[in-house]
């Protein structure tokens, strides 16, 4: 059987250092601030471990035999592809998207990483058969892996090795024969706190002297001297499901990661000190097409579940039929279309990476580049459709409790296609998609998780074929000359 939910809560509960609101969490299960996204974590395995969903989710490990989530695939064929992305899509939709990093998304990593083993191989084969090993023994135990590959905010105009603190971003400070030594700190470490191992590594651009800071492992939660710090809990503010339904279930945690003086042994190091593969283990495998891609397919069910949002609201509100308002909802659902079909299109235009077929990588950066845009403008069209009517909700479930409270509720919220509490579930639903702490933390996500626009918009830039579109323009412009119009008179003649 794949693994299910009771397989994965299980697993969690290790001797993890994980601190909120200035306390050490004994049992990250339990506790307020991060037990629902917990059970939504282990409803994800349980949805691939039921029986009508096996072949969908899960196919047979290479190695073992065993069912484990098609995250783990490396397709060899487009029909792969598109089974692959199925699979993440069925995933997606059971968190309306907003799990970001759910664990189809290191996965996909990994598997870029895996694709392009020679790329490690001929840069550092100990390396490459480290991650190879690591591969196999994440993808056969079907494990949810987090990672840190952002250093800690503070002197933008400085290289990590350039900060006041030499400590303060992670860095190598020691080895030995059994492994390395990691001292400093990463973020996000979004799902962190849900997830069984940890990747650590960077994407920011690193120079000569940053040595110390290029490096790629991996390792458990509970690793001794691995510490995370979680933000503000968004769930444990909520004060209930009603109240707050997105929150309550899918507020996934980021936490900034401390390591004090961690111990990796070197079966979990695959990048070590090394400048050059820092970088080519993104770009020159096809790790960072396969785990944006993704991000895609995982965003394309987040739209279509606040698209439904939008409808909904202008259904309630009884303002469908105005022109404005279709021409509105017309617009934000053609540009959740054009994610359906950059997908569908990334796919259909895909290529050979060695043995396997992967997503274009253009039309990917073109996804991300608009992808950037449209997630705000969905969130504003929610907004104009609402109107005040997210705010003028009751305080909390409770005001349905009393008689008198509920009375006033009855009298003052009113819609002709709603009762009174469906119009005050549907608000507040809107409310926490894009109103509240959760919903602005989405926004903040969206907008950011791929890297800054001027990232984003580089990397389109820089995979676009500028030779073919330029080649057109040029055999075009062969194509006459000054003596054009005297050629033409000839030939009238």
């Amino acid at each position: 059987m794949p693994k299910n939910g009771a397989a994965h809560l299980a697993s969690l509960q290790d001797d993890r250092c994980v601190f909120i609101d200035g306390k050490r969490v004994e049992n990250v299960t339990t506790d307020p601030a991060f037990r629902g996204a917990v059970a939504s974590a282990c409803a994800l395995y349980d949805y691939q471990a039921a029986p009508e969903n096996i072949e969908t989710m899960t196919f047979a490990s290479p190695k073992t035999g065993a069912r484990v989530n098609k995250s783990w695939m490396m397709p060899t064929s487009h029909t792969e592809l598109v089974a692959r992305r199925v699979s993440i899509e069925r995933w997606s939709a059971q968190t309306c998207g907003m799990l970001g990093r759910s664990p189809d998304h290191v996965a996909s990593t990994f598997v870029g990483f895996r694709m392009g083993l020679d790329v490690f191989g001929a840069n550092d084969p100990k390396r490459a058969a480290a991650l190879a090993d690591y591969f196999d023994y994440i993808r056969d135990n079907d494990m949810f892996l987090s990672y840190v590959i952002v250093n800690p905010q503070a002197d933008k105009a400085k290289s990590a090795s350039g900060q006041p603190d030499k400590n303060l971003v992670a860095s190598i400070v020691d080895e030995d024969a059994e492994g390395v030594t990691i001292r400093g700190a990463k973020m996000l470490a979004t799902s962190g706190i849900l997830a069984n191992e940890i990747m650590v590594s960077g994407f920011q651009a690193l120079q000569q002297g940053d040595e110390d800071y290029a490096f790629t492992v991996a390792m458990p939660l509970a690793t001794r001297g691995l510490k995370l710090l979680s933000r503000r809990s968004y769930e444990g503010a909520a004060t209930s499901t009603f109240d707050y339904p997105l929150s309550s279930r899918f507020d996934e945690n980021d936490a900034v990661v401390v390591f004090d003086d961690v111990k990796v042994p070197w079966e979990r190091v695959f990048v070590y000190r090394d400048l050059k593969m820092a970088q080519a283990q993104w770009h020159q495998t096809r790790a960072h097409v396969m785990q944006n891609y993704q991000c895609m397919i995982r965003l394309t069910q987040k739209l279509h579940f606040l698209l439904g949002l939008a409808r909904k609201i202008a259904d309630l509100n009884n303002i469908i039929t105005y022109p404005q308002v279709r021409e509105q909802l017309g617009l934000i659902a053609a540009k959740v279309a054009n994610m359906d079909a950059l997908v569908i299109a990334m796919e259909a235009k895909g290529e050979q990476f060695g043995q396997y077929f992967v997503p274009d990588r253009s039309l990917l950066c073109t996804a991300q580049v608009v992808a950037q845009t449209t997630y705000p403008e969905i969130v504003e069209a929610i907004r104009l459709l609402s109107g005040g009517g997210m705010i003028m909700v009751p305080s909390s479930h409770l005001d349905f409790a009393a008689d008198e409270t509920a009375d006033i509720i009855a009298r003052t919220q009113r819609s002709p296609v709603a009762g009174s509490h469906d119009r005050v579930k549907l608000m507040k639903l809107a409310w926490d998609a894009v109103g509240s702490e959760f919903g602005s933390r989405h926004l903040q996500y969206e907008m950011f998780y791929s890297g800054a626009q001027f990232v984003t918009r580089g990397n389109s830039f820089r995979f676009f074929d500028w030779d073919t579109a330029k080649t057109r323009v040029d055999d075009f412009m062969a194509s006459y000359d000054l003596d054009v119009e005297n050629k033409l008179n000839v030939a009238a003649e």
